[in-house]
């Protein structure tokens, strides 16, 4: 091999290993950051900080909705094992209800209160998100088709 073709192997391969490297490096930075959202069980397990911006998903807790002063709103997110409180100001979709799967994006606040600053609630009576349902396969939760 001459020269000129050992340089464009060692180019290539010097392009490669970089690609590599930049490829690790991006995997490594994103961690836990590529799940759609946490359950209440993954939060306490993995002591997930105040101040980190995240999605929590589950179920509304029964009898935990509380509606506060103007468009406050407190529930609880549940996946049968655990529950974080939520707090919520402004307005939720129309089929937000307790028993429903919910999915929530926001902080925890140095309490352990979910801030959200924004609710998704499921589409109709039948949709659950994927997610969702798997945490409460997880939790034990999910039992022929319904939670």
């Amino acid at each position: 091999m001459n020269a000129r073709k050992r340089r464009r192997v060692l180019f290539v391969l010097a392009l490669l290993a970089g690609g590599g490297c930049a490829a690790a490096l991006a995997v490594a930075a994103l961690k836990d950051n590529v799940l759609y959202f946490y359950s209440p069980t993954d939060i306490r397990q993995k002591h997930v900080g105040a101040g980190v911006v995240f999605r929590i998903g589950g179920l509304v807790e029964q009898h935990s909705v509380k509606k506060g002063p103007g468009a406050d709103l407190r529930f609880v997110v549940t996946d049968g094992k655990s529950g974080i409180p939520v707090l919520y100001r402004g307005d939720v979709p129309a089929l937000f209800r307790e028993g429903q799967g919910v999915v929530a994006a926001g902080e925890l606040d140095a309490a352990g209160t979910f801030q959200a600053s924004q609710v998704l609630a499921k589409h109709d009576e039948k949709y659950m998100p994927p997610e969702v349902v798997a945490a409460l396969k997880r939790s034990g939760r999910w039992k022929d088709g319904t939670p």
